[in-house]
């Protein structure tokens, strides 16, 4: 059997998995780069961690490569670029640290509640100084969580227990679906205003980035506790001491960072401040769960039994079949597009499939739409193989049809999307072989790249319009790359869509808005 390379520490039930399966396992948790660099090519496997980095170099080096596994959550450590175009599988255990994270975010909050890590340190000072710790109950407070994918759902569970009115913002989950779980869903204004607690459960993207900040914490309610174990960079450290030293903000408790360690030693000595190094994960239970799901994983690849928790697989077996490759790319466009254009909570998708488009590519053309649609807005890694599943656990239904005399083109791509506002539709097509464009949002008919900087706003349709819109961009230095228009009768409502050099700031969309006519404005990046 071909050799496995253990390069991070993992929990040992991962080397007995391998070795009953007859592998040559190498355990080497400390490996150095030039070490690992050295000997790579060796191994069919690799396993690792977040202490390893698998970068283009490894790969290249990695000649015998067939696999990496992740004992975690995140890939942000190796290049999956890479290694798909190389053929080498990646996989990860997305699901085995769900309850440890869960369980970690109440404890935080408990902890925060109950002022319990500065009155161990007092009392460790020889002090007793009882009156200067006096906490809150969490019971009968409310609770906002930002996100309710997995781990958030699994919070939602344990802080009903404790009596914790739950509200939650997450555009994915149905109303539904959130009152299930004993939920009430909100927008985030009104989480902000309500909430006593709020813990952050939303992967960082550039949607999230930056996300509870100065004035996003000035909306809140006076005095809220924040607790964050998800990704640092989604609230703004800066702002928080801030926030703290001004008392808009009660306490925090922080597990994830900008930078880990963290260099800001004002916030983490803070003294309404709560710091752990990363700690979600760093349970026996969990750590055990991921070693063994891993193990299983790349071995059942390797003995070629199955493929499962792969981030990539998919995109290699999709690569075999060339004509399908432009279909998965609009698609998969298009998603992200109406994931940025922010229409509310999804209840459900339906792709229309039109024309000359190879007949068995409905599920996959979804799961392209459904990938650019949920990537921005999971923790989870989002592919192919599980697009369809992570929707349908969030409750959306979703369906693939087939009509072909709808499009306007030879070949056409819709997908609506359902929303407690009505549904959205955004279209696309195939030129030639490999020529994508988006063509149509809402009814709106119109052709436009799907790449670089987007943006789409409304307008009335009356001369000077264009104009005045180009005049702002022009007075901040934003250069105008292409432009798309669409309406549906003369003189009224109509749709236009500016590619351009930069991203189009909040400040400068909100001049184009006092534009009269000009509404529902959004800057995108495809």
């Amino acid at each position: 059997q071909p050799g496995i390379l253990i390069a991070d520490a993992v929990d040992e039930k991962a080397r007995a998995v391998f070795s009953a399966e007859g592998f040559t396992v190498a355990y080497l948790p400390e490996i150095t780069r030039e070490d690992l660099l050295a000997s790579i090519g060796g191994y069919a496997a690799l396993i690792v961690r977040s202490r390893t980095k698998v970068t283009a170099d490894v790969l290249a080096a990695g000649v015998s490569l067939r696999a990496i596994g992740r004992a975690g959550a995140g890939v942000d450590n190796i290049d999956v670029e890479e290694a798909t175009r190389r053929g080498i599988v990646v996989m990860n255990t997305p699901g085995g640290n769900t309850v440890s994270t869960a369980e970690h975010t109440i404890s935080m909050m408990l902890a925060l509640a109950r002022n319990i890590p500065a009155a161990d340190r007092s009392v460790r000072a020889m002090e007793w100084k009882r009156k200067d710790f006096v906490g809150t109950e969490v019971s009968g407070k409310t609770l906002g969580l930002v996100g309710l994918g997995k781990v958030g759902q699994e919070v939602a569970r344990r802080a009903r227990a404790l009596d914790l009115r739950v509200l939650a913002c997450d555009p994915l989950v149905s109303e539904e679906a959130a009152r299930k779980l004993g939920v009430e869903p909100s927008g985030l204004p009104e989480l902000y205003r309500r909430a006593d607690f709020i813990s952050l459960h939303t992967p960082l993207t550039p949607e999230t980035s930056n996300l509870l900040n100065i004035d996003t914490m000035r909306a809140c309610k006076r005095g809220v506790r924040i607790i964050n174990c998800a990704r640092g960079g989604i609230l703004n450290e800066r702002d928080l001491l801030l926030a703290l030293d001004e008392g808009i903000v009660g306490g925090a408790a922080l597990d994830v960072f900008e930078q880990e360690p963290p260099v800001d030693h004002a916030l983490v000595n803070h003294p309404r401040i709560i710091c752990t190094p990363h700690l979600g994960a760093s349970t026996e239970e969990a750590q055990e769960k991921v070693a063994l799901q891993i193990a299983r994983q790349v071995a059942d690849f390797l003995m070629e039994r199955n493929v499962t928790g792969s981030v990539n697989a998919d995109l290699i077996r999709i690569a075999m079949r060339k004509e399908l490759g432009p279909y998965l790319v609009i698609s998969e466009k298009m998603g992200r597009l109406m994931a940025q254009l922010k229409p509310g909570a999804v209840s459900g998708v339906r792709v229309i499939l039109s024309g000359t488009i190879p007949g068995d590519a409905g599920e996959v053309v979804l799961a392209a739409f459904l990938k650019g649609l949920l990537a921005s807005l999971l923790t989870e890694s989002v592919n192919y193989i599980n697009a369809t599943l992570l929707a349908r656990d969030r409750g959306l239904t979703i369906q693939v049809t087939h009509e072909p005399g709808r499009g306007r083109y030879p070949v056409e791509i819709a997908a609506e999307c359902s929303t407690p506002a009505g549904s959205r539709v955004v279209a696309g097509t195939v030129f030639g072989l490999h020529d994508v464009r988006i063509t149509g949002l809402d009814g709106y008919h119109f052709e436009a790249r799907p790449e670089g900087y987007l943006l789409i706003y409304y307008n009335t349709d009356k001369p000077g319009m264009l104009a005045r819109v180009s005049a702002v961009l022009a007075n901040h230095s934003v250069n105008i790359a292409g432009l798309s228009l669409g309406r549906l009768k003369p003189g009224e409502r109509a749709l236009t869509v500016i590619a351009t050099d930069q991203r189009v700031s909040g400040e400068i969309m909100s001049e184009i808005t006092q534009i009269d006519g000009v509404s529902d404005i959004h800057s995108v990046i495809l």
